[in-house]
């Protein structure tokens, strides 16, 4: 999978793609090398074909939501792409496109059907609300083959604690890289937050 060995996935909002060059090069100084840029604005697809060759570093999209979406990702150059639930149509495409695919599930139900699709990577979202770590050993339980992508809340507070699980991957959030932080250039507290996230997961 394109995320193997990535224990971050910045969650990125860009409102102009001339900033993502130096936001992934600021990322990767930090030690992230990955993003996952939403469809939440009209840069992203852009942004996605900006980075998409940057040496050592993965970019894929975030609010993935018809097949349509990953066709537009695919042609851009993502990676893989992320969705806040679970459409069978999603899947069925990214695999057509040869894309990675972590869909969002909430309930029990939603990840039994998201094995039946042969899918062992799943996004928890939103993890807070749902209970977070307690929710993740709850359904590790009757799926102890399935890892967790948790998002929401999650944040340089608690994600430590969220990576020592075995049930979990990698997280997801914005606070090494914040919609404001970027439309403000501000690149050095990119790398630094970055730096901070992985130096904590470290020690």
């Amino acid at each position: 999978m394109s995320l193997d060995g990535e224990r971050f996935v910045p969650v990125i909002v860009l409102d102009d793609p001339a900033r993502a060059v130096p936001l992934a090069e600021a990322l990767r100084r930090g030690g992230i090398r990955c993003a996952e840029i939403t469809l939440r604005t009209a840069a992203g697809l852009d942004a996605i074909a900006a980075i998409r060759d940057l040496p050592d570093f993965t970019v894929g999209a975030g609010t993935v939501l018809t097949p349509d979406d990953v066709d537009r990702v695919a042609d851009a150059g993502g990676r893989f792409v992320v969705s806040p639930g679970l459409a069978e149509d999603v899947v069925e495409r990214a695999r057509a496109r040869s894309l990675d695919v972590v869909p969002g599930i909430a309930t029990a139900t939603e990840v039994q059907r998201a094995v039946r699709l042969g899918l062992d990577r799943l996004k928890l979202f939103p993890a807070a609300p749902l209970g977070g770590l307690a929710t993740i050993r709850a359904l590790a339980g009757p799926f102890p083959d399935v890892r967790f992508l948790p998002s929401g809340g999650i944040s340089a507070a608690n994600a430590a604690d969220y990576l020592s699980s075995p049930h979990v991957f990698a997280v997801s959030g914005s606070w090494m890289a914040t919609r404001e932080l970027i439309a403000a250039g501000d690149f050095a507290a990119i790398e630094q937050l970055s730096r901070a996230a992985v130096e904590a997961v470290a020690s």
